[in-house]
């Protein structure tokens, strides 16, 4: 059992292999999980409208962007598999075709600005709640910029394996978000008591000082020397193609994704304003089970693209597998915990929040977290599982899948759910039902493509061109040494 246990730990894509690079993510994922937290809790303290607002127009905001982030984001494999191949002087260029994209789309998202007050009066959601949620929208969109190019160059370094480089920027980023959350929402260090405003405001700025970060270490010398960093920034038809082929539909899915949760958190509004707020506390807790873990799933994707790179896919397979038996066992703890502590995980809501509002809230949100404990033990799947089949190439799976289960089990039965209030809460508890469901059931459906093995044949990157054999001369010939 030991010798087996070793054996898992060591060695190319054993557990040890995974974790040395997916540490830092872990971490960087785990301080974007609490900056959002603490985000959240600021304004719960400050306004519980605030917070009802914040949820669903941060994700409907977040629905937007994700498209582009999505895409641009899969220059993280594009780099990978490069650099497997050997093939440094592909990577600058690959990174710019995602800069230029992420510039494209900032200006496309500001355009959504107009939309923004016929968008959340389609919601139906209280007119304080829906006030708020105007506001934050359209701040929000306003640091599309940051955010696209911050994960664009991210994939610069995290595709090379330079994970702890992620690590020191984003923690720079959010050290930087939370005192000016604190600074702009309760209006303290001289800034004006700005509320969701300030919230908003604080989450932009810190995006373009993550992205300033990025570019001028992306454009360090040495960088510039070995990969192109600066003579690759022009625009290239044929690697843009491919990175909208390969990227746009990893883009497609992680939106219809994200907007799928974000129709179910708008129907759920619909109910009452305590459901909605038992349920944006529900869903930040579970990011603190769900976002770390992204970090192994990204490692996950530049494993299997660096392995598939150099054409051993065995390696990749192996590399999957270990972030899943870690991924599972880090899962079942926090699933325990929600079951069984769930007074832990709202503490931080209570301190400061008005006493009676949190009162109607709470036992809410505890029914509520006996569902995230079932169903994070899947999560893994849907984090590990699709990491791997992204890294080779599958994404068009992985779009397909998601965006038909998404809406065949959660979305229309969480509408008919709410309508007809179906069962105790008015359907509340039945839509957490379907959620529920959905998670299961695509975690199976992505754990079923990985084992049939397609992924292990694909790449997203061009051959690279063969070296021509020269040719023989009709008379040999025999070089001397000149004196």
């Amino acid at each position: 059992m030991i010798d087996r246990l070793e054996r898992r730990w060591t060695g190319p894509g054993g557990c040890g292999e995974v974790l040395k690079l997916a540490f830092p993510l872990i971490l960087s994922t785990g301080a974007h999980t609490l900056q959002m937290f603490i985000d959240r809790m600021f304004l719960n303290w400050h306004m519980s409208e605030e917070m009802s607002a914040a949820m669903p127009a941060g994700i409907i905001a977040f629905t937007v962007v994700s498209l582009f982030m999505g895409t641009v984001s899969y220059v993280n494999t594009f780099v990978a598999q490069y650099t497997g191949a050997g093939r440094p002087g592909r990577v600058g260029p690959a990174v710019w075709q995602g800069i230029f994209l992420s510039l494209g789309g900032a200006v496309l998202i500001l355009g959504l600005w107009p939309a923004a007050p016929g968008l959340f009066d389609w919601m139906g959601h209280d007119p304080e709640v829906r006030r708020h949620e105007v506001v934050y929208f359209r701040v929000m969109c306003l640091g599309a910029a940051g955010v696209l190019i911050s994960n664009t160059i991210a994939g610069f370094f995290s595709g090379r394996g330079k994970t702890w480089t992620i690590l020191y920027v984003n923690a720079t980023a959010t050290l930087v978000n939370i005192v000016l959350d604190y600074g702009m929402i309760f209006g303290h260090f001289g800034f004006a008591e700005w509320g969701i405003k300030g919230a908003g405001t604080a989450t932009v700025i810190s995006g373009m000082v993550s992205a300033t970060i990025y570019m001028c270490l992306f454009l360090r010398g040495r960088y510039r020397r070995r990969y192109a960093t600066l003579s690759g920034a022009r625009f290239d038809g044929d690697l843009f193609r491919r990175l909208i082929r390969y990227g746009l539909p990893n883009g497609m899915q992680f939106m219809l994704d994200v907007g799928a949760f974000a129709l179910f958190v708008a129907l759920i509004g619909r109910i009452d304003e305590v459901s909605l707020r038992a349920t944006n506390m529900t869903f930040q807790i579970n990011m603190l089970a769900f976002m770390p873990m992204i970090g192994l799933g990204i490692a996950v994707s530049i494993l299997v693209g660096q392995s598939l790179g150099r054409n051993k896919p065995s390696l990749a397979q192996r590399a999957v597998w270990s972030a899943f038996y870690m991924t599972y066992g880090y899962m079942i703890l926090v699933a325990l915990g929600y079951w069984f502590l769930p007074g832990i995980f709202l503490a931080p809501f209570s301190a400061g929040a008005d006493a009676v509002k949190f009162a109607e809230v709470a036992p809410l949100a505890e029914n509520l977290l006996c569902f995230v404990a079932f169903y994070c033990l899947f999560d893994t799947g849907n984090i590990i599982f699709a990491a791997g089949l992204k890294g080779a190439g599958d994404t068009r799976f992985v779009m397909y899948l998601a965006v038909i289960l998404s809406w065949v089990l959660m979305v229309l039965p969480t509408y008919l759910a709410v309508r007809y209030g179906w069962g105790a809460g008015n359907g509340l508890y039945a839509a957490w039902a379907f959620v529920t469901a959905y998670v299961c059931v695509l975690s199976v459906a992505f754990c079923l493509r990985f084992l049939h093995g397609r992924w292990k044949g694909m790449r997203v990157i061009e051959a690279a061109p063969g070296a021509v054999p020269p040719k023989t001369p009709e008379v040999p010939t025999i070089e001397t040494e000149a004196i």
